[in-house]
């Protein structure tokens, strides 16, 4: 096994599943729980709301996987509430879990939404991805957290500033305790992208300082950008402390043979998933 470690993140294997925690977050277990899959394939991208557009054999080895997952962190994967996501920056907040008997993690009740909050204990709050960013935010005074998805599009629309302002609101959160946790996702060395996107990038960004190393002409017609440095930078704006922000500084491509990539795999990608929840 290849141990995807590192002085941010530990990983772990348990029952035979792989998962990446935040030694940060670690910090604070008695609190809260959390995982990034490694290797799994929590595949729900084509349910849309309900399992009619997978076989019986794609949704039984998704909700074996989320099973697995969980019973690997000591959860029951019935708790699970999952984003059915869109690369929008609607985020919603928990409640309860709709239908506490079924495995259907509320996929039409999330339907596109891309971040999920809650200060309920026994709420496992779940978001995939194949590249685009994955962000657990904790709040250790006010006890509240959030999963948030934040591809390409979704940083563009700033959904993790989005997020926080929502913490802020429903819960009286202050950034400065607010810790959030960047799991693996594409990095700038393999972002690479055309006139079209750079320009979209450079039009919302332009005012950061750090606006030159977010953006980089490789070629006449190629950029790469660093959508996780952007996310940085923005949070901190809204006044998240710099060493509360905690980047596990894995990059989906350059580890694809246990991180799930999109850029990789094609059409055959499949999704890994990250897990909160309140204790």
């Amino acid at each position: 096994m290849r141990d995807l470690s590192n002085k941010d993140v530990v990983h772990v294997v348990s029952n035979g599943f792989e998962f990446l925690q935040f030694r940060r977050l670690l910090e604070y277990k008695d609190i809260i729980n959390h995982a990034y899959s490694v290797g799994l394939n929590t595949n729900f991208r084509t349910a849309r709301a309900n399992k009619e557009l997978l076989s019986d054999q794609e949704y039984e080895n998704a909700i074996n996987d989320y099973k697995g997952l969980c019973n690997a962190i000591n959860e029951d994967y019935i708790k699970a509430v999952k984003t059915n996501q869109d690369h929008t920056n609607n985020i919603k907040i928990v409640e309860n879990k709709v239908n506490d008997d079924s495995p259907d993690f509320n996929l039409h009740e999330y339907d596109r939404t891309d971040g999920l909050i809650t200060n309920k204990s026994d709420i496992i709050l779940s978001t995939t991805n194949a590249d685009c960013i994955l962000l657990l935010f904790f709040d250790p005074v006010k006890r509240v957290i959030a999963n948030v998805h934040s591809g390409w599009k979704g940083t563009l629309q700033r959904i993790s500033v989005v997020a926080i302002k929502k913490m802020i609101d429903e819960y009286g959160c202050n950034p400065k305790d607010i810790i959030c946790c960047i799991c693996p996702s594409i990095r700038k060395c393999h972002f690479e992208v055309d006139k079209d996107v750079k320009e979209q990038f450079y039009n919302e960004f332009k005012d950061l300082n750090e606006i030159d190393d977010i953006i980089e002409q490789t070629s006449d017609n190629k950029w790469n950008i660093d959508t996780v440095l952007i996310n940085k930078v923005i949070l901190e704006d809204l006044g998240l402390k710099q060493n509360n922000i905690i980047d596990s500084g894995l990059c989906s491509v350059c580890n694809c043979d246990k991180i799930h990539s999109f850029r990789v795999e094609k059409d055959g990608y499949g999704l890994a998933t990250a897990l909160i929840k309140l204790c």
